[in-house]
């Protein structure tokens, strides 16, 4: 059977440069890898067949001499044999050659740097202990409005796992040790053989500890963790906003085997008030005022946000809309002295319910009024501007 064109095989042009020739190996032996297709042959098959084209075209000499002779150039003994015999067998310069995309195939068949993959290179990356980091945990605590502007320092039960106490969180059963496993000899790792490679995977029988315990504490199963809930306390600081999230070092759930505790993290979300709308450090407070008030002008009284009372003086003919600052009454700037404002906004309100009287009253003023609501008395009169433009 007639072998198929080196360049067919990477899907790339006989222009292709090394990038090129490079990427589409990449990408191919990623599809076609016997780890990613186990008990595959044909997809075997294809993973040395892209290996014996990459070998031959990455190597200026070797592609030259295939783009002049074709397969014949690496047929009895030509060309160096880095092809070796049309690919039923692989030197030394094949290994070398897959060195710079090493990383990148076994970087996503062994987990990644960091994930499973972090587990590479045997004991040179492991606790010999077996020990590991504990989870971070989350907790959601509401506050109100004005314990976020006040600050405080709040008590909480946080369900989670603490070391074991009778075998001080390293699993095995008091008086007696973890051992090394026989299986990996305490690298965590055994090697087997995938294709051209020897391939490294997590110790089963230790999980990658590279330790076993054969007589577990009987309190914890061998976790050397159980399970309890905690009294913390956390200290709020006067300024926070929605979403602030507060860490607790080392007060997430314990470390397996004696390992470090992960943390807590605090997320705090504020309940709306009943009169205050926040903005940053800044408060607004909508505050309804009659009529004759803002026809008249007059003194309210407003609430803080730390419980007391604000005057403010309205001049007469105060619309709705209008705002009123009271400088530093609004939210602590956090880890400041500082302080932002409140702002009243008034809302005229329409009164309801009248009496008789007091509709005639009002029919009264009506029929007096003059030049008493330039607003309206503007918007109309464009009204019917724009209307006559219209014909109306």
């Amino acid at each position: 059977m007639a072998k198929r064109d080196y360049y067919e095989i990477l899907g790339v042009g006989k222009s292709a440069d090394e990038k090129e020739l490079k990427s589409a190996y990449r990408k191919l032996a990623k599809q076609h890898h016997p780890d990613a297709n186990p008990g595959d042959a044909s997809a075997d098959a294809k993973f040395k067949e892209l290996n014996e084209a990459y070998d031959v075209l990455k190597d200026p000499q070797k592609k030259a001499a295939y783009d002049r002779f074709g397969h014949q150039a690496f047929e009895n003994g030509m060309g160096g044999g880095g092809a070796g015999g049309g690919g039923q067998g692989f030197g030394p310069e094949f290994t070398s050659s897959m060195s710079d995309i090493f990383e990148d195939l076994f970087g996503e068949f062994m987990g990644g740097a960091g994930g499973r993959g972090g587990q590479r290179g045997g004991a040179r990356g492991r606790n010999p202990s077996g020990a590991a980091r504990g989870s971070d945990l989350r907790y959601n605590m509401e506050i109100s409005l004005t314990e976020a502007w006040s600050g405080k320092t709040a008590q909480i039960r946080v369900p989670g796992s603490v070391a074991c106490e009778p075998c001080k969180g390293q699993g095995a059963k008091p008086g007696t040790s973890a051992k090394t496993c026989p299986t990996c000899n305490g690298s965590g790792a055994v090697r087997q053989s995938s294709g051209f490679f020897t391939v490294e995977r997590t110790c089963a029988s230790c999980q990658g500890r590279g330790q076993v315990i054969s007589d577990p504490c009987p309190n914890c199963s061998g976790t050397g963790r159980t399970t309890r809930e905690r009294m913390l306390s956390v200290s709020i600081p006067a300024g926070v906003e929605d979403g602030t999230r507060i860490r607790l070092a080392s007060e997430g759930e314990a470390g397996f085997r004696g390992g470090p505790s992960g943390d807590l993290y605090i997320f705090l979300s504020i309940r709306p008030h009943e009169f205050f709308q926040r903005d940053g450090s800044d408060l607004f407070c909508r505050v309804p005022v009659s009529m004759t008030t803002a026809a008249l002008g007059g003194e309210i009284e407003v609430p803080t946000i730390d419980g007391k009372k604000a005057r403010v003086a309205l001049p007469d003919g105060t619309q709705t809309g209008k705002q009123f600052r009271l400088k530093g009454k609004g939210m602590p700037v956090l880890r400041t002295a500082q302080h932002g404002d409140m702002y009243i906004q008034v809302s005229v309100e329409t009164p309801v319910n009248l009496t008789r009287r007091q509709k005639e009253l009002l029919k009264e003023f009506d029929q007096e009024a003059k030049d008493n609501s330039p607003q309206s008395e503007g918007f109309f009169a464009k009204a019917r501007a724009f209307w006559e433009g219209f014909g109306s």
